[in-house]
């Protein structure tokens, strides 16, 4: 474990050792991340004051994990866009996470019309939209998808979302969101977004129908691509939650267990290459988020003021942890609270 230790410090971890560690001992693991978490980013967990603001449930993609689609059957405007981000306002949110169902008529213009009737009215970063929402949006206006995020920063999009990566396996792709962009397309459009000086996160959506071989494969496409880039904020690891959804007949989701081990592989597997490591509370629950900060994560997400797609999958956490709860919850476990910006800077 200590050659893991300093292996991981140098950026050394191969997939052997990866997967050799996942069939060892967990807690071992576990302590090694914490170890390495520790030592990489200190005793600080961060969060950040956010509302999250899905514009439609339409969507054209139908993957099979999907409990959101036509759950209520909505489309915003952007009247009640500004209303959305006005709430925001009340709670000192910084960041606004914008995405949502993708149909034919969102084009970049239809994009581009909302971004900069919110930017035109507060200041405010925005998080927005994800590779496969940029993809299908570029292809509605007949243009490619670097021209489509060249006119998007433009109009005041701030950041993108990592999402729609779940499994970056094409076999596994095939079985769970077999219309979404591929591997390749996926992995092409996030180094486009980091060419023009847009951060994004990363993500993992674990626990439906890959095995950890798969799980190690993704993490090292996102590793490979931070250390040419340097773009990633972070990575959100997903746990899959099988409500509402077809593929919820064929998988019950990862363990509590294997929630810990995701969050610990990837602080040995990133190293320094990507320090931040964030916990999403929605999906575990509060105390397994706790665990999961003792077990290599170091962020404890956002505010969350409204998240309508993990709610409709069957998180039964809460939309919402205001900033207070935040502090207490990090305070719990002896670590220290830090309020920051969607990239990262302290507030």
């Amino acid at each position: 474990m200590d050659d893991i230790y300093e292996n991981s410090l140098e950026g050394n971890i191969t997939k052997k050792d990866a997967l050799k560690l996942i069939d060892s001992n967990p807690f071992e693991l576990f302590n090694i991340a914490d170890r390495l978490r520790q030592e990489i980013v200190g005793d600080n967990v961060t969060f950040v004051s956010n509302k999250a603001i899905d514009i439609t449930d339409h969507c054209m993609i139908k993957c099979e994990f999907c409990s959101f689609r036509d759950h209520l059957g909505y489309e915003m405007t952007i009247e009640e866009i500004l209303e959305s981000v006005e709430d925001s306002q009340t709670i000192g949110a910084t960041e606004i996470c914008l995405f949502g169902g993708i149909m034919p008529h969102m084009t970049v213009d239809y994009y581009t019309e909302i971004i900069k009737a919110i930017k035109s009215k507060y200041n405010i970063k925005l998080h927005a939209l994800s590779p496969v929402e940029i993809y299908q949006t570029a292809k509605n206006s007949e243009m490619t998808t670097f021209e489509a995020l060249e006119i998007l920063k433009k109009a005041g999009m701030d950041t993108m979302t990592g999402a729609s990566a779940e499994i970056l396996v094409d076999s596994v792709r095939k079985q769970i969101c077999p219309n979404k962009v591929s591997t390749a397309e996926w992995v092409k459009i996030i180094k486009e977004a980091h060419s023009l000086d847009i951060p994004t996160t990363s993500t993992i959506m674990y626990g439906s129908v890959e095995t950890w071989e798969d799980r190690i494969d993704h993490l090292m496409i996102l590793r490979d691509i931070q250390r040419e880039t340097n773009g990633f904020t972070e990575l959100v690891p997903l746990t899959f939650l099988g409500l509402n959804n077809n593929l919820g007949q064929k998988s019950i989701g990862a363990s509590g267990m294997d929630d810990l081990k995701i969050h610990a592989i990837s602080r040995v597997i990133f190293g320094w290459d990507m320090p931040n490591i964030q916990v999403s509370w929605v999906k575990l629950g509060i105390r397994t988020s706790q665990i999961a900060l003792c077990c290599g994560a170091n962020d404890l997400g956002g505010t969350m003021m409204e998240d309508k797609i993990s709610v409709a999958a069957g998180a039964s956490h809460g939309e919402y942890l205001p900033r207070d709860g935040m502090i207490k919850i990090i305070e719990a476990i002896g670590r220290h609270p830090v309020e920051r910006n969607t990239v990262y800077e302290y507030i």
